[in-house]
């Protein structure tokens, strides 16, 4: 006899309307700031990243990278590191194993393609940006793999390289789409309107290369059985990694197996790059375990960030601040062996009314390393200079920024005529001007210091789309009351465990105890990229159709038992609640999960689903807003600036756990003040290479540079969107550059449209 046999008879319960409020609301868990359910694992070790995972007979590889833009390999002497002592194998273009090219990242989530780049890496003699790798040395210790790779030497036949964005804009052409947008939006003729406007202003704002700097480097380690391959790979997309490996090396996608349930920070460059292909051609070429892990310069050499730009946005306006017409156009770079235009004009497409639009950019093609996502890639310098000229008009009209804004609201999206699924930006800036305290604030420039410092005070809108995802997931419910949630989804930081454990629980009504959730392994149903701020919502969905399904299951298991409480009830009567199903009528009837199963002598039932195509978004215009207000210091004599005070007010839907939500906008707020005032990668236009490839020259803000920030939110379900909620990882960089230089400009007169504001811009 099963165990599941000698369990009792469901107990029947029979509850009064209040006692089934209190187990209702016993069982509530969204919303709640409930602390990290890794937490405690985190900062105790716990968890294994791509670089820990301990295996017999591990070799280290090491690169040799290109220190030419353009041109082809000459030749390679491997014979120093050949000798060197714990030397494996040297592999170059010359004695490397055949591959298939890389497929591309798919930017519209349409497929599980993601490499970065098409380059073949260790499979051509042709060079196509400064760092590209050109050799891996695999040695049995990771110092004597780096020793060894210093004394490969390589020669080129180099040839002149488009390196100069200047001179490649000069050629700019338009992309085939922009994440699948069109790639120019006109409506009227807003040339013409600018022209006879009341009030213009037309400009150039200028954002640089910025690079990715995640706490934890890029790492792969990998192990080959026969044709089946397991890597440990810092990504966050395990299926598309594992597709994209099994394209390059010619294998079943189901034979390939991907692992990476945490990663110290992501932020879009974490898809597929070189290094992971190599480490697994190394371990397949040296037949071990062999692993893989980038140096802080050689996340530089090989690892895409986000692109430079350059950006006219013309503005016209009545006398009233009616926008008669808006221009926002510009070029941004990619490389020749990748297709991700920037999306910096999608913020223009969607935030203002105005009569006359024209929106529209252009892609300059320069040998460099793969330009990619990083948080929030588009609407971040996008955002920058369309909100610092929102506040220059504002400036020419005597008007308050936020006035002239809510003056510009439109009743339904500007560019697509659709209705919102959910905006309320205007209550955005209501509640972040009254904690920001934005009345008290005297509007004349350069009239608000205190001793040696000038103060300034500034505001721009925070926007960003809401994305969401097929994916699937698999929920299982046990005989002994527990439940497992599945899907192969990556927990990057932000809290995905916590808030997708928060949500089973509730839908599931258990005890939060009661709920494990696994992720971050292909062996499990797949789930889409975490990017885009899709992962929240889009795993959301999956879990509460999975449930549904295993729903519809338990009632037909308890309708089939003799005596069942629930035998008169269809899926619409009842409720999950308290451990089990109950009828939501006064009567209260039903049984719990593990009675359920218990009469049917079951252990369990499982349900999986793949959620379908996001129809959503073709019926409404779905974004996340917000209201960022910030207030500089700049020192009179040395121009430095220091942000001083941070308020950002949030519109992004139902938030489902306070306490995380607050970690992801402060992130965001950091990240932006970095791209304000301290990053940017600087490039060699002589040679394509990356100068500064270290955090000791690429400036990131520290604690230092980071004053009090205050993040609220509205915390109003979005009725189209699964739980009511949106992605909220990225909408706290977008507006935060252009505050920042709008408080600049308050409080010294000087408007700066070139990104980072820097000392000699303000002397």
């Amino acid at each position: 006899m099963s165990i599941i046999s000698k369990l009792t008879q469901a107990v029947v319960q029979v509850m009064p309307d209040r006692d089934q409020d209190k187990l209702k609301d016993a069982h509530r868990y969204i919303g709640k700031p409930l602390d990290r359910i890794d937490g405690r694992d985190k900062v105790t070790g716990a968890p294994k990243y791509s670089a820990e995972y301990p295996l017999e007979n591990l070799a280290h590889a090491a690169l040799v990278f290109s220190t030419i833009a353009s041109g082809t390999i000459d030749s390679i002497d491997t014979t120093a590191a050949e000798k060197s002592i714990g030397v494996i194998a040297v592999i170059t273009h010359k004695n490397a194993l055949k591959m298939k090219e890389p497929p591309l990242s798919d930017p519209t989530g349409g497929s599980t393609d993601s490499a970065g780049s098409t380059v073949n890496v260790l499979n051509t003699d042709e060079i196509s940006w400064n760092g590209q790798p050109v050799a891996v040395v695999v040695a049995d210790t990771l110092d004597r793999a780096e020793h060894a790779a210093s004394l490969v030497k390589v020669t080129y036949k180099p040839r002149a390289g488009v390196l100069s964005f200047n001179q490649a804009k000069a050629h700019a052409t338009a992309p085939k789409n922009v994440l699948g947008e069109d790639t120019e939006v006109k409506q009227g003729d807003a040339e013409r309107a600018l022209a006879g406007a009341a009030v213009t202003l037309d400009h150039t704002y200028v954002t640089p290369r910025y690079n990715h700097n995640a706490i934890e480097p890029h790492a792969t380690t990998a192990v080959w059985n026969g044709n089946k391959l397991t890597v440990y790979e810092a990504t966050q997309f395990v299926h598309g990694s594992a597709g994209t490996l099994a394209k390059i090396f010619s294998l079943k996608t189901a034979d390939v197996r991907v692992i990476a349930p945490y990663l110290g920070g992501g932020f879009g460059g974490k898809t597929f790059w070189g290094n992971a292909q190599i480490c697994v051609l190394a371990a397949k070429m040296v037949d071990r375990p062999v692993r893989l892990a980038l140096s802080r310069e050689g996340v530089f050499r090989i690892v895409g960030g986000r692109t430079p730009s350059e950006q006219r946005v013309a503005l016209g306006a009545d006398t009233s601040g009616k926008l008669t017409s808006l221009i926002h156009t510009g070029v941004t770079a990619i490389s020749p062996h990748n297709n991700f235009p920037e999306q910096f004009s999608f913020p223009a497409r969607h935030l203002y009314a105005a009569e006359n639009v024209l929106i529209g950019q252009t892609v300059a093609v320069l040998n460099m390393a793969a330009n990619t996502y990083m948080r929030a890639p588009g609407e971040s310098i996008g955002t920058f200079a369309l909100e610092s000229a929102i506040d220059e008009l504002a400036l020419k009209l005597g008007m308050d920024p936020i006035a002239l804004r809510a003056r510009n609201e439109p009743v339904k999206d500007p560019t697509k005529g659709t209705e919102f699924s959910s905006r309320h930006l205007t209550e955005a800036y209501q509640l972040g001007a009254e904690k920001f305290g934005w009345r008290r604030r005297n509007p004349q420039v350069g009239s608000m210091s205190e001793g040696d410092w000038l103060i300034g005070q500034g505001c721009a809108t925070a926007y960003y789309p809401a994305y969401r995802l097929p994916t699937a997931a698999r929920v299982r419910i046990s005989a002994d009351g527990t439940a497992l949630v599945q899907t192969s989804a990556q927990e990057m930081g932000m809290g995905t465990a916590t808030a997708q454990t928060q949500h089973a629980a509730e839908r599931f009504g258990l005890a939060i105890e009661k709920v494990r959730f696994e992720y971050g392994d292909t062996t499990l149903p797949a789930a889409n990229i975490a990017g885009g701020s899709s992962q929240t919502i889009s795993i959301a969905l999956a879990v509460q159709e999975a449930f549904d399904k295993a729903q519809k299951e338990l009632l037909a298991l308890a309708k089939k038992s003799d005596g069942s409480p629930l035998a008169q009830s269809n899926l619409d009567d009842v409720e999950a609640r308290n451990g089990g199903l109950y009828r939501k009528d006064a009567r209260g009837l039903g049984e719990s999960y593990a009675g359920i199963l218990a009469r049917a002598e079951k252990n369990y039932v499982e349900a999986e689903v793949l959620t379908g195509p996001p129809l959503e978004t073709m019926k409404y215009a779905m974004h996340s807003y917000g209201a960022q207000f910030c207030e500089v210091r700049v020192h009179k004599q040395s121009g430095e600036v220091r942000v001083s005070r941070f308020v950002g007010a949030f519109d992004c839907g139902r938030i489902l756990n306070p306490k995380t939500a607050r970690s992801q906008f402060m992130g965001g707020i950091i990240m932006g003040i970095g791209m304000a005032l301290t990053e940017e990668t600087f490039f060699d236009e002589q040679t394509g290479s990356i100068m500064n490839p270290s955090l000791a020259e690429y400036h990131i803000p520290v604690n230092a540079d980071v004053p009090k920030i205050e993040t609220y939110f509205l915390d109003i379900p979005d009725p189209h969107t699964p739980l009511g909620a949106h992605g909220i990882g990225e909408i706290g960089i977008t507006g935060v550059a252009a505050a920042i230089a709008n408080a600049v400009f308050h409080a010294t007169g000087k408007r700066i449209r070139e990104l980072p504001i820097t000392l000699d811009k303000l002397l």
